[in-house]
């Protein structure tokens, strides 16, 4: 019974460690963490940090941060860095990544513009495999444990790997609209715990966009004149894994309110959920900062797991240029909701 949880235990943590990167709900507030063409969208310094709380309910918990600043260097050159963190507490597995960005804008017709985007970087997967308690460590006589065992199955794995990862992706964007794609892990690198083993970490696409619809009349005092309601979707896809968010987000200049609907559009079995989870998201701002909410209600089968909490919190610095004569202060809508841009 011993040996059969423990290979439960490295079955999981093998499962999330080749299969699924970690995604956020709150994708909208902090495109950042699809795609590395946003590096630099704000036009001024930005910076954010979303916590995400998966299955909070006992040891199931599953906690990832994800972090990011970056500004514009010049008309059409954007520089940033990205920091992602992944632990999950029944495993002790833990994900890190540190990469860089760089972003390059391309004005268009029709005032729209294709930004261009690059993110590498170093990761490391850390799983401490000599904490396993395995079935030959036991004297059943005693009761006594072994400090260690000759399972060659444990015996070849390594506690922790480093590898290099590249990404890359594009988005056309206007004030009223964006459409973007990008491609991680493009150079498929090696994760495997084995000394000699080969496990490429599989592609994750994503494809996201939205389109805000501008309340040019303000159908109630609740909404203020000149609010919009955004209009967003994301698509993902890793292997076999599939994920389509999408909803509708009203934004004010104080406040953000909406529901964000997560779906598994291609069922691989007759046990697959079409809607997967319901997400309300909120969001407000004081100042420079921006602080925002999401809960995932599970409406899957896996019940009773508290869903998930996802907290952000952004800043971004404001500017003023009174001698330039061909700078003024506006707000834009962009994909990271309104945004003061100098143009």
């Amino acid at each position: 019974m011993l040996r059969k949880f423990v290979l439960l235990v490295t079955v999981l943590c093998s499962f999330y460690a080749k299969a699924q990167d970690p995604i956020f709900t709150q994708f909208y507030l902090i495109p950042e963490t699809l795609n590395p063409a946003f590096t630099g969208i704000s036009n001024t310094w930005s910076a954010g940090l979303v916590h995400r709380r998966q299955w909070p309910n006992g040891n199931t918990k599953i906690d990832t941060q994800f972090a990011y600043a970056n500004n514009l260097v010049s008309d059409e050159i954007g520089l940033g860095i990205t920091v992602l963190n992944h632990n999950e507490v029944f495993t002790n597995y833990n994900y890190f990544k540190f990469n860089g960005t760089f972003s390059y804008i391309v004005e268009l017709d029709y005032e729209w513009r294709l930004r261009l985007g690059l993110e590498a970087g170093f990761g490391r997967k850390d799983f401490n495999f000599n904490n396993l308690l395995l079935e030959d460590q036991i004297n059943t006589n005693t009761g006594a444990i072994s400090p260690g065992s000759i399972d060659p199955g444990v015996i070849d794995y390594s506690n922790k790997i480093n590898f290099f990862d590249t990404s890359a992706g594009f988005v056309f964007d206007r004030e009223d609209a964006w459409i973007g794609v990008a491609v991680r892990h493009l150079n498929r690198p090696d994760i495997s715990f084995r000394e000699n083993g080969n496990v490429p970490l599989n592609l994750f696409l994503t494809v996201h966009g939205g389109y805000y619809f501008e309340f040019l009349n303000s159908p109630t005092s609740l909404i203020p004149e000149g609010s919009n309601f955004l209009l967003t979707a994301n698509y993902m896809r890793q292997s076999q894994y599939n994920r389509l968010d999408i909803g509708g987000i009203l934004e004010t200049e104080v406040y953000g309110i909406g529901i964000l609907l997560a779906t598994n559009p291609e069922g691989r079995s007759s046990e697959s959920h079409l809607l997967t989870s319901i997400n309300p998201v909120m969001s407000v701002k004081f100042g420079e900062f921006t602080f925002g909410y999401s809960h995932d209600f599970n409406t899957s089968k896996f019940r009773r797991n508290q869903g998930t909490h996802e907290l952000t919190l952004i800043w971004q610095s404001g500017r003023q240029c009174s001698r330039c004569n061909n700078y003024k202060v506006k707000f834009r809508r962009g994909a990271s909701g309104y945004q003061r841009t100098w143009g």
